[in-house]
């Protein structure tokens, strides 16, 4: 229903309007009509480190979603499937919801502060100060002089210590519907393994969970375990190409036993 309007006339002989009461209070909510929204679909409290899957944007508290990680790779809201090996993967901090959770539930994050300054309190370990965010100074943009940019716009960070080339060779028959491989140049650390690369393989070529992926080195199939940088000592001069490790890779089905 629309609200009256009354017309004052000022001393001036102009006229202004006003709603029919100034003091009307906006209609206020109960909490509960918000629980769908800010509390935890595990553990049916309010959520706390709020994170969210980027699959389906559903949301949780980060301890109740890594521990559901530990037996199921699927959401608990939707049931699509977040990850086919690493779910964790697949899951971001909601920092805004929680503030806002923090905003709409009274005394909640004084609450939640308490008990962790006492969970470390008790172990004898010193409590993590919380982290501030400065403000960002203005960006202010002055000419430079030309020597002073770098000699490399795109230099390589130091931890990217191996350079990978990755030659496909091929897929079984009956593999089929996967994407080819665009990126075959690759600089990435040498502590990352034969399992990281597979991983990236399937992400990049969108493979059924099915399929096999086999990596060879010259004539050595290698295991999951095996990290790159020991690959590339191992294998000597024989598997660079221009500085670059030789790798390839098939797709196979898995053997039935």
């Amino acid at each position: 229903m629309a609200s009256r309007l009354y017309v004052h006339r000022n001393h001036d002989g102009t006229a202004n309007a006003s709603p029919e009461s100034d003091t009307e209070e906006e209609p206020k909510l109960p909490l509960s009509q918000f629980y769908p929204y800010i509390r935890c679909a595990l553990c049916c409290g309010f959520l706390i480190d709020a994170t969210t899957i980027t699959e389906c944007l559903h949301t949780f508290c980060k301890r109740c979603i890594v521990k559901h990680f530990f037996s199921s790779n699927k959401c608990p809201t939707c049931s699509i499937v977040v990850h086919q090996t690493q779910p964790l993967y697949n899951i971001r901090p909601d920092r805004q919801l929680q503030d806002i959770v923090y905003k709409m539930v009274p005394f909640l994050e004084d609450f939640e502060r308490e008990k962790m300054c006492n969970f470390y309190k008790e172990r004898g370990l010193p409590v993590p100060k919380p982290v501030v965010l400065s403000p960002q100074a203005p960006v202010v943009w002055r000419r430079q002089k030309k020597e002073s940019f770098p000699p490399s716009v795109f230099t390589i960070p130091p931890e990217l210590n191996v350079s990978l080339l990755l030659e496909f060779v091929g897929a079984e028959e009956g593999i089929c519907g996967f994407k080819p491989l665009e990126r075959r140049y690759v600089c990435v650390s040498g502590e990352a393994t034969i399992r990281h690369l597979e991983l990236f393989i399937r992400r990049k070529m969108e493979l059924s969970p099915m399929c096999q992926v086999d990596v060879v080195c010259g004539d050595h199939l290698l295991d999951h375990y095996q990290s790159l940088k020991d690959i590339q000592n191992s294998a000597g001069k024989d598997a660079l190409q221009d500085g670059l490790l030789v790798l390839h890779f098939g797709l196979v089905l898995p053997t039935q036993s």
